[in-house]
């Protein structure tokens, strides 16, 4: 069996870097295609209803995917260092692949409201992280402004490689059902995942996406694998939803801290995306994300940060509604771990803490009592 060593040695040859490029990889990719069993049960859903969790990525998230095309391509340039705006999981996994790459990795964060799991990750890995008396959007104003005139590779979703990588999780998705899903939920936050799902889709259906020579020109399949696409549907949190509202938003609030972006940088690719597919945006409140994530994780066994669980929140909404049809197979994108960001679970301490005396009994009590 030959060692899976990162998706760029996977998909090489449908990616736009030098044959001689060296990847700058931690194995990313390869996420499991998670079916549902209980929710769509307890819902009368009669379709397949799936998560991918881009959580299990190395650095937790699915940034890991543009990130280690981004960055392959950045050093193939030349480039000593890297730079990136980031609510937390760009942060992350930027820093930790330019350490993988020997480069200096500077990240600026908004004030406050980032995940200290995240944050973490940025400075154990060695990044020079700056801290900005702004929000994720004036960050990323900045980025823009400093790579017009400093020697240093943006990271971001801007980047075009970074969509490149993204994009081959709907190759996996393909590969691993036989055929594009019915529908296809995302969190959105900058948009740039959404926009990469519909490049992948298309190109596994050996049709270009509207916007495939902006964001490097397709690699097509001899023999697509799917001979359809899904419709694309993309969920915000309602405090940060500058899709619904039509314009960016200019204080955006959301407990889902990875989407708490009021002006995405995506914003043309997104809308693209979204009408090529027939799908739609929504939006869903924070105590609906928040339900929609204890939701997954008590009944399926799947832990995912707030702003993943919006794509499923959306999804299970959708199909109670019958904007879904029953029937349908659906796959939700989970964008990072929960471990990402802990606190929103502990902020009320210990729930269902059974406190006992240290006696075999009274240990037996509490199991008896609990027992399903």
């Amino acid at each position: 069996m030959t060692r899976y060593t990162g998706l760029i040695d996977q998909y090489r040859a449908r990616l736009p870097l030098a044959a001689d490029a060296r990847a700058i990889s931690l194995g990313e990719g390869r996420t499991p295609l998670i079916k549902l069993e209980n929710i769509p049960r307890q819902i009368g859903f009669e379709g397949e209803l799936y998560v991918k969790f881009e959580g299990l990525n190395p650095t937790g998230s699915f940034k890991d995917r543009g990130m280690t095309v981004a960055v392959t391509q950045a050093v193939h340039e030349g480039a000593r260092a890297i730079i990136c705006a980031s609510t937390g999981n760009t942060s992350a996994a930027a820093a930790a692949y330019a350490v993988r790459a020997g480069v200096t990795a500077f990240v600026l964060i908004p004030e406050g409201k980032i995940a200290l799991g995240k944050l973490a990750q940025a400075v154990v890995h060695g990044a020079v992280v700056i801290q900005i008396h702004g929000n994720f959007d004036d960050g990323m104003r900045l980025v823009k402004e400093i790579g017009k005139t400093t020697p240093v590779a943006i990271v971001n979703s801007i980047n075009p490689y970074r969509l490149q990588g993204q994009k081959t999780a709907a190759f996996e998705i393909v590969e691993a059902l036989g055929r594009a899903p019915d529908v296809h939920c995302l969190p959105v936050g900058n948009a740039g995942n959404i926009s990469a799902y519909w490049l992948g889709y298309c190109e596994m259906a050996g049709i270009a996406a509207s916007y495939s020579d902006y964001h490097q020109q397709g690699r097509f399949l001899d023999q697509p694998l799917t001979n359809k696409r899904p419709k694309m549907a993309g969920y915000q949190a309602a405090g940060a939803a500058p899709f619904l509202r039509g314009s960016a938003v200019k204080d955006p609030e959301t407990v889902a801290t990875a989407i708490r972006i009021g002006d995405p940088q995506s914003w043309d690719l997104a809308w693209a995306a979204q009408k090529e597919s027939g799908g739609w945006f929504d939006e869903c409140t924070d105590d609906e994300i928040l339900t929609t994530q204890k939701l997954l994780a008590a009944n399926e066994g799947v832990f995912c940060e707030p702003a993943s669980a919006a794509s499923l929140c959306g999804a299970l909404r959708d199909i109670k509604s019958g904007k879904i049809a029953q029937g349908s197979t659906v796959v939700c994108t989970l964008t990072g771990n929960g471990l990402k960001d802990p606190d929103i679970i502990m902020k009320n301490g210990l729930q269902g803490l059974v406190q006992v005396p240290a006696e075999r009994g009274a240990v037996e009590k509490v199991l008896l009592a609990h027992m399903k």
